[in-house]
């Protein structure tokens, strides 16, 4: 059930998260961004300069060109100074536009008109003073049209190869008014269309690219998004879960499996067998033989129960696999409870049988303790009927109150009001000093899960029995209530001191069995009872104390952070 819940919550928060991503797309998308992003505007400038180096590049070689006197022609071939001059001002005005990208004082699309504005009358200048149209140095502005249109709208782009069309044929008339040649407006139209659809199909692919882009950022956060809360579920998981390799290292390992083998921390590549060799070997058998069912394994130290399952995580073994380590408390808490509706139908049957002879008995017993005509010897038979009718009752209630037990209510309690609220009631029920009792919690701010009717049952029958067993001493207080903390094993307890012998090793087997007691009036059901409470809420009640030294019973509570049913 919670797997298939993690996995629920997984896909449902993976489809919000990428319908806002697509949300957020659209919206991004709609209108032109004037003001990039962080990212974006780092790349926008620099492509910015890559365009200038670009520029700088082919003006200083034509500089070199010239100074080597090896002009390839038709490079200068009609106008060579004119040619060298406006190569050297296309070389200090790239420097002047670097120092502007660096510094980054003027806005971003103004650099942008300015350097494409550079271009288009430089590269006409050097046309010009190359022969014409003819020369080709007209296609250069492919290059600054189709690196602008990536960083303008497209209506800008669709601008400046307007404006370099007409710059063309603006050329082409005056050239031909000046040099009485016939103009090649074919040529110029012809170079103004590659301007246009250069410029078009640029701006298309680069939006294509930055949608793409941003898509797969978005999609970058979503996935990290995804597996924060991956993770973060997976730790706080009441299951245990592992991730080990084809070596049997520990990979991964959450919070609650930590808590299950006793360890703080597991590093990676921390062998499976320093963690629990039990472990290890069921994962060995289940390795040899996937069809093997495990078993069980006892962590004595926390009093629980755990059942490995596996599963690998690809087809073979050499991918790694899953270990699930599923709280043993929990599947007895369900049977327990299947357990008691059983016992509570079985027990009212035999209750009503029961007890309807059990009251004629025990009328006749009192009947007969009226006559008068009854020697001491007959009246003390009378008194073992009526006191063994009476004790046979007593049986019966507390066997009906186990079956007729409801299910616990948890809910999370502050320890150190709930003890000074229980001692403050059972001292004044009881009717003894409220220094009988003594409470000692470290840390003072101790929480837990429980049932606070369970846990005040519980605690009356241990403090009943501690202070029966502590009935011959003088000093007080006869019975401690001492709480604290294992860190070890991230769980409270609370122990019930008294100041008894303590209990035998002959009886101590048997202590929590049902109907088991060591006196004469006593029923057997009260730490049994004690026990089953602690059980439904996935608590564990055991004896911790030394035959001759003292009684010390130990509730040991569930992790408080963990939630369950």
């Amino acid at each position: 059930m919670q797997l298939a819940a993690v996995i629920t919550v997984v896909k449902t928060t993976a489809a919000v998260t990428n319908k806002s991503s697509a949300t957020a797309q659209l919206d991004g998308l709609s209108a032109e961004q004037t003001t990039p992003t962080p990212h974006a505007a780092y790349d926008a400038w620099h492509l910015l300069g890559l365009l200038n180096l670009f520029r700088g590049v082919i003006a200083g070689g034509f500089c070199l060109l010239y100074f080597s006197g090896k002009l390839l022609s038709p490079l200068g071939s009609q106008n060579p100074r004119l040619f060298f001059q406006t190569s050297l001002l296309y070389v200090f005005l790239s420097l002047v536009l670097w120092i502007f990208i660096r510094q980054r004082r003027i806005n971003f699309i103004q650099q942008v008109y300015i350097a494409a504005g550079i271009d288009i009358l430089l590269v006409t200048l050097l046309m010009h003073s190359s022969g014409g149209i003819e020369s080709g140095l007209a296609v250069l502005l492919v290059i600054t049209i189709g690196a602008s249109s990536m960083l303008l709208s497209q209506r800008s782009t669709l601008a400046l190869a307007a404006a370099a069309t007409l710059m063309l044929l603006g050329y082409e008339t005056y050239n031909g008014i000046t040099s009485h040649k016939a103009a090649s407006y074919p040529i110029a139209g012809l170079l103004g269309f590659i301007y246009f659809t250069s410029a078009l199909l640029v701006h298309w692919l680069a939006h294509r690219i930055r949608e793409t882009e941003a898509l797969a950022q978005r999609r970058g956060i979503d996935l990290a998004n995804l597996a924060q809360l991956t993770q973060h579920i997976i730790q706080r998981m009441q299951t245990g879960v592992m991730v080990i390799d084809q070596y049997s290292s520990v990979r991964l390992i959450n919070e609650a499996a930590q808590q299950m083998l006793g360890f703080k921390t597991a590093g990676n590549d921390t062998p499976l067998y320093q963690l629990s060799p039990e472990l290890a070997e069921q994962w060995q058998l289940w390795q040899n033989d996937h069809d093997y069912a495990p078993s069980a394994i006892p962590l004595r130290q926390l009093h629980i129960d755990i059942l490995p399952r596996f599963a690998l995580i690809g087809d073979s073994a050499a991918a790694g696999a899953l270990i699930f380590l599923q709280d043993m408390a929990a599947l007895a808490q369900q049977a327990q409870q299947l357990q008691l509706a059983s016992l509570g139908r079985l027990t009212a049957s035999i209750a009503h049988e029961i007890r309807n002879p059990l009251g004629a008995i025990s009328h006749a017993g009192q009947l007969l303790a009226e006559s008068t005509h009854l020697d001491k010897h007959d009246q003390r038979l009378t008194r073992i009927i009526l006191d063994h009718s009476h004790r046979l009752n007593t049986i019966v209630e507390n066997v009906m109150s186990v079956s007729r037990r409801r299910p616990s209510q948890i809910e999370l309690l502050r320890l150190d009001e709930f003890l000074q609220r229980f001692v403050s009631d059972y001292t004044t029920g009881k009717n003894i000093a409220r220094e009988t009792l003594d409470i000692s919690i470290e840390p003072a701010d101790l929480q837990i899960r429980f049932d606070t009717s369970h846990l005040q049952q519980i605690l009356v029958n241990l403090c009943d029995n501690g202070l029966r067993h502590s009935g011959h001493q003088t000093e007080l207080p006869l019975v401690t209530l001492q709480a604290g903390f294992d860190h070890s094993a991230t769980r409270p307890h609370l122990d019930v001191i008294d100041r008894g012998p303590g209990v035998s090793t002959v009886a101590l087997p048997h202590l929590f069995e049902p109907f088991f007691t060591t006196e004469t009036t006593g029923t057997g059901l009260g730490l049994y009872l004690s026990r089953e409470l602690a059980e439904a809420n996935q608590a564990h009640l055991s004896y911790i104390g030394r035959s001759g030294i003292a009684g010390i019973f130990r509730i040991t509570f569930q992790d408080p952070r963990r939630q369950f049913e």
